[in-house]
Order: structure tokens, then C-alpha cells, then sequence
């Protein structure tokens, strides 16, 4: 509690095995960020919302506070979609999804930025947007010279800062996080509508450590062998398409 707000610690980019490249169940997830002392987490798999309203759905058996989301694949990088019920569709441009983020009610957030490898969007289209929050500290970066950088937009452009661990295993999760301060007189108290406007107001802090390199290299390696696969399958003659989450997930417009 400060003065009359109430500081919320959440976890606003964790990934969930509904995610193609995921590979924790909802419920151990939801364990894990109450036994590290966490008041929540956002569960944002790639255009897939299941998951994650099921861990809001659950969030306050664990003393969590229950806030679903989605991580959109937009025409031109990624948009973290915080407080929607319903998943944005996949495709179109990143204005056009910021609008229909907030047409759901929710704050859109701009994760690991300027990240091309990792479908971050580009400056140029960012300058052209308006959105609520910047990503300004990820956990999944071998160097601090991206999370830097976001920072610094975020400080140029007046948005408000948040951390995500970006997890999609277990012990990433909380890696990072977000304080955001909210009008409440404890963490149960808090509604998903408070947190969409502390995000949208700018009213939070970040707090993070890098994931190790090597657990963050190891992750790199599995998705990108994952994906290879995927594509030399998808295209050979006869052969189903491996691994299957990739082929539902890329065929699932």
C-alpha cells in the first residue's frame, strides 16, 4: 500500500502450453507466481485466448489477481493485448489492432520492440501509432542494448514503461515484471478495468533480471529447430507437417 493506492507486482508476457511454443499447464503457472510472491500474471499466447481466460478464471483460488490477454500477430510485429476477453484478429495492421484492443476494453502494449528476429515492429510504424505502454524491460535478451533502447522511446514519446519475463518455461516466470499502482485498498480488491487504465496512464514501474543466457539460448534453440522442422516438413511431399502446434497455429487464420 502507498498512500491510497495499492501496488500491484504482475507478470504481463508469460506464454502457456496452449501456445505453439509453449509448455506450462494454466494451473502451474498460476502456483508458481504465488509461490514467488507475485499478486498475478498475464497469460499471452500467440493469438490464442483460452488459456488465458482460464487462468483469470482461476487466478483468485491462488490469491491472484485474474487478468486475461493475448499476444496478437499483427501485418507488422507483435501487440500485447492486456485486459480483452476476446482475441483481436490476426493480420491486420498494428493501428487497426491498437483500435480494436481498445474497442475490447483493453490497453495494447508494445513488446520487445524494434526486434525484428522476434517479430517486434518496427520505429517507423510504432511513431505512426499510438498505443498505451511500451515492453521497456523483456527477460528473454542476451544483452540490454534492446531493452535500452525501449526504454528510451517509452521516455521520448511520454508512454508508460512494463517488464515481462516473455516465459515459456516455468522458471522464467517473474523474471520480470511490472508494478502498477492502482486505487484499491489490497490486491484483492483489484479489477481488470484498474489495471487497463494504470497501464494507459503510465502509472508503473519496472523491476527485472535477465534470463540466464544459456536457459535463454537453449530456448532460442528449441523454437528455431521447432520451426525449421516445420517448414522442410510443410513443404516435403506425403508428410504431415511437424509439430503439429506449429501447423494448427499457422493454419488457424
Amino acid at each position: 500500500m502507498v498512500g491510497d493506492q495499492t501496488l500491484v507486482s504482475l507478470d504481463l508476457h508469460v506464454h502457456s502450453s496452449l501456445s505453439y511454443d509453449g509448455h506450462e499447464p494454466v494451473s502451474l503457472l498460476l502456483e508458481h507466481a504465488r509461490d514467488i510472491g507475485l499478486d498475478g500474471l498475464v497469460v499471452t499466447d500467440h493469438d490464442r485466448i483460452a488459456a488465458s481466460l482460464e487462468a483469470a478464471d482461476l487466478a483468485s483460488e491462488y490469491g491472484l489477481v485474474g487478468i486475461p490477454g493475448v499476444e496478437v500477430s499483427t501485418a507488422e510485429g507483435h501487440l500485447l493485448a492486456i485486459g480483452v476477453d476476446e482475441r483481436p484478429a490476426r493480420g491486420m495492421s498494428y493501428a487497426e489492432t491498437v483500435t480494436r484492443v481498445h474497442e475490447l476494453g483493453g490497453a495494447a502494449v508494445v513488446p520487445h520492440p524494434f526486434q525484428r528476429t522476434r517479430h517486434g515492429v518496427r520505429r517507423r510504424v510504432l511513431d505512426e501509432t499510438v498505443v498505451d505502454a511500451v515492453e521497456v524491460y523483456n527477460s528473454m535478451l542476451f544483452t540490454g542494448f534492446r531493452n535500452r533502447r525501449a526504454r528510451r522511446y517509452a521516455t521520448s514519446y511520454g508512454y508508460g514503461s512494463v517488464a515481462g519475463s516473455d516465459a515459456h518455461y516455468l522458471g522464467n516466470v517473474g523474471r520480470a515484471y511490472t508494478e502498477v499502482a492502482v486505487d484499491a485498498p489490497s490486491v484483492a480488491d483489484v479489477s481488470v478495468e484498474q489495471v487497463v487504465e494504470a497501464l494507459s496512464n503510465g502509472d508503473t514501474s519496472v523491476v527485472g533480471r535477465r534470463t540466464p543466457i544459456g536457459k535463454s539460448a537453449v530456448q532460442y534453440g528449441k523454437g528455431s529447430l521447432r520451426k525449421a522442422l516445420y517448414e522442410f516438413t510443410s513443404r516435403a511431399p506425403l508428410v504431415p507437417a511437424v509439430p503439429r502446434s506449429i501447423a494448427e497455429y499457422r493454419t488457424d487464420g
